[in-house]
């Protein structure tokens, strides 16, 4: 089986045991708005490749479509698209300082995927996401957390502490979180690309759909 095939067989598996909630190149689903002007709230999409969109066409990505989502049901928030291809949680750290600028009321972090995929260190995975939702907490800003899994070919255990990463992590910071970004979208034809690992315009949808019932509480009409 190679590692394609594997992941979205891992994916399935870890999705049976997942309850439903407890959790390219920098472009915006729009554009962002200071906190002390008359517009909409900032809500933003704070990730990697799976954040930015890879792979799919402008307007394509899970923030896009969260943007429309959200239009449709009267939320006035700017959907702001700060995705990375390729970043680890150590860019997170590094990235922050600019997701800040923007004066968020509201951050979906998506990070640890390309760390676990590099084998890098639990212990350096955790401490950077630590920094991250520590800021967004001093800085009073609303969190989501989105987690992600690995391939089954490194490994249970490493899985296993790869995964508890982010179920710590969102217990010690008491944090809107869900446990795994695809699991919605893993049975559903057509909704990753032909790398199998990153969503089609339709898996977008859906995540953003996944992401919405643990976002609602967090946002203001």
């Amino acid at each position: 089986m190679d590692v394609r095939r594997a992941f979205i067989v891992s994916i399935c598996l870890l999705i049976a045991g997942i309850p439903t909630f407890a959790a390219g190149s920098d472009s915006a689903a729009g554009s962002a708005v200071p906190a002390s002007g008359a517009g909409p709230h900032v809500l933003i999409c704070f990730g990697d490749s799976i954040t930015a969109g890879y792979g799919l066409a402008p307007g394509q990505s899970f923030p896009d479509a969260l943007q429309r989502q959200l239009d449709a049901q009267h939320f006035h928030y700017k959907v702001v698209n700060q995705g990375t291809s390729g970043a680890t949680t150590k860019d997170a750290v590094t990235l922050l300082p600019a997701v800040l600028r923007l004066h968020p009321e509201v951050v979906i972090v998506e990070f640890g995927g390309n760390d676990g995929l590099r084998g890098l260190p639990l212990t350096q995975t955790q401490h950077n996401l630590d920094q991250v939702l520590g800021a967004l907490a001093a800085a009073h800003v609303k969190v989501l957390l989105a987690g992600i899994t690995l391939p089954p070919n490194y490994g249970p255990d490493y899985i296993a502490s790869f995964d508890g990463v982010f179920r710590t992590l969102a217990a010690q910071h008491h944090v809107a979180f869900i446990p795994m970004i695809y699991k919605d979208l893993i049975t559903v034809p057509g909704t990753i690309q032909a790398d199998g690992i990153h969503p089609t315009a339709k898996g977008s949808e859906i995540i953003a759909r996944t992401l919405l019932p643990a976002l609602k509480p967090l946002l203001r009409r």
